[in-house]
Protein backbone atom coordinates (compact mmCIF):
# COMPACT_ATOMS: atom_id res chain seq x y z
CA UNK A 1 0.00 0.00 0.00
CA UNK A 2 1.52 3.16 -1.01
CA UNK A 3 2.21 6.04 1.97
CA UNK A 4 3.57 9.29 2.16
CA UNK A 5 6.86 8.72 3.79
CA UNK A 6 9.95 10.98 4.30
CA UNK A 7 13.61 10.51 3.94
CA UNK A 8 16.48 12.74 5.41
CA UNK A 9 19.68 13.31 3.97
CA UNK A 10 22.52 15.49 4.05
CA UNK A 11 26.26 15.99 2.08
CA UNK A 12 29.44 18.32 3.00
CA UNK A 13 30.21 20.47 0.23
CA UNK A 14 33.79 21.54 -0.79
CA UNK A 15 33.51 24.99 -1.25
CA UNK A 16 31.09 27.60 -1.45
CA UNK A 17 30.89 27.64 -5.08
CA UNK A 18 28.28 27.71 -7.14
CA UNK A 19 29.26 23.77 -9.44
CA UNK A 20 30.12 22.57 -5.94
CA UNK A 21 27.11 23.46 -4.30
CA UNK A 22 25.19 21.95 -7.18
CA UNK A 23 27.09 19.13 -8.07
CA UNK A 24 27.15 17.51 -4.24
CA UNK A 25 22.89 18.89 -4.20
CA UNK A 26 22.66 16.49 -6.75
CA UNK A 27 24.55 13.61 -5.68
CA UNK A 28 23.03 13.55 -3.28
CA UNK A 29 19.22 13.35 -4.19
CA UNK A 30 20.75 11.44 -6.68
CA UNK A 31 21.95 8.66 -3.99
CA UNK A 32 18.52 9.38 -1.97
CA UNK A 33 16.24 8.87 -5.08
CA UNK A 34 18.92 5.33 -5.89
CA UNK A 35 18.79 3.81 -2.27
CA UNK A 36 15.19 4.01 -1.74
CA UNK A 37 14.12 2.96 -5.22
CA UNK A 38 12.28 5.97 -5.49
CA UNK A 39 11.33 7.30 -8.86
CA UNK A 40 10.96 11.47 -9.66
CA UNK A 41 7.49 10.90 -9.76
CA UNK A 42 7.09 9.44 -6.38
CA UNK A 43 8.02 12.51 -4.63
CA UNK A 44 5.47 15.05 -3.80
CA UNK A 45 8.49 17.50 -2.25
CA UNK A 46 11.83 18.53 -1.34
CA UNK A 47 12.85 20.99 1.50
CA UNK A 48 16.34 21.47 1.24
CA UNK A 49 18.98 23.46 4.07
CA UNK A 50 22.27 25.41 3.84
CA UNK A 51 24.42 26.34 6.39
CA UNK A 52 24.98 29.56 6.81
CA UNK A 53 28.32 29.82 4.64
CA UNK A 54 27.10 27.91 1.71
CA UNK A 55 25.85 31.38 -0.34
CA UNK A 56 26.43 30.59 -3.95
CA UNK A 57 23.43 28.60 -5.37
CA UNK A 58 19.73 27.41 -4.50
CA UNK A 59 20.43 23.76 -3.42
CA UNK A 60 17.02 23.36 -5.14
CA UNK A 61 18.27 24.22 -8.69
CA UNK A 62 20.38 21.09 -8.49
CA UNK A 63 16.74 19.21 -8.79
CA UNK A 64 15.92 21.49 -11.34
CA UNK A 65 18.46 20.33 -13.26
CA UNK A 66 17.72 17.30 -12.92
CA UNK A 67 14.16 17.39 -14.32
CA UNK A 68 12.74 17.76 -11.03
CA UNK A 69 11.05 21.01 -12.14
CA UNK A 70 7.60 19.91 -11.33
CA UNK A 71 7.94 18.69 -7.81
CA UNK A 72 7.82 21.76 -5.12
CA UNK A 73 11.04 22.31 -3.86
CA UNK A 74 12.14 24.81 -1.25
CA UNK A 75 15.43 26.29 0.18
CA UNK A 76 16.05 27.39 3.78
CA UNK A 77 19.16 28.18 6.01
CA UNK A 78 19.85 25.81 8.36
CA UNK A 79 20.53 27.33 12.01
CA UNK A 80 23.44 28.76 12.45
CA UNK A 81 24.44 26.92 15.79
CA UNK A 82 27.98 27.62 17.02
CA UNK A 83 30.31 25.16 17.14
CA UNK A 84 28.11 23.31 14.36
CA UNK A 85 29.23 21.26 11.33
CA UNK A 86 29.89 24.17 8.23
CA UNK A 87 29.29 23.33 4.13
CA UNK A 88 26.25 20.86 4.66
CA UNK A 89 23.40 20.58 2.30
CA UNK A 90 20.36 18.80 3.79
CA UNK A 91 17.12 17.48 2.29
CA UNK A 92 14.24 16.08 3.39
CA UNK A 93 12.17 14.39 1.10
CA UNK A 94 8.91 13.51 0.94
CA UNK A 95 7.55 10.75 -1.23
CA UNK A 96 4.08 8.29 -2.13
CA UNK A 97 6.32 4.58 -1.78
CA UNK A 98 5.48 1.10 -0.84
CA UNK A 99 8.39 0.86 1.37
CA UNK A 100 7.65 0.40 4.81
CA UNK A 101 10.73 2.82 5.70
CA UNK A 102 13.43 4.75 3.56
CA UNK A 103 16.88 5.00 3.99
CA UNK A 104 18.69 8.09 5.31
CA UNK A 105 21.85 9.11 3.17
CA UNK A 106 24.99 10.88 4.30
CA UNK A 107 27.34 11.58 2.43
CA UNK A 108 31.13 12.88 2.20
CA UNK A 109 31.63 13.67 6.02
CA UNK A 110 27.69 14.44 6.48
CA UNK A 111 27.70 10.97 8.30
CA UNK A 112 28.84 12.75 11.80
CA UNK A 113 25.76 14.32 11.74
CA UNK A 114 24.16 11.52 13.02
CA UNK A 115 25.99 9.30 15.33
CA UNK A 116 22.59 6.73 15.84
CA UNK A 117 23.29 5.60 12.21
CA UNK A 118 26.80 4.77 12.41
Amino acid sequence: MRRLRAVRGAIRVGSDGRDAVLDATERLLRAVLERNTLAPSDLVSVVFTATPDLRAAFPAEAARRMGLGSVPLLCAQEIDVPGAMTGVVRLLAHAETDAEALVPIYLDGAEALRDDLA
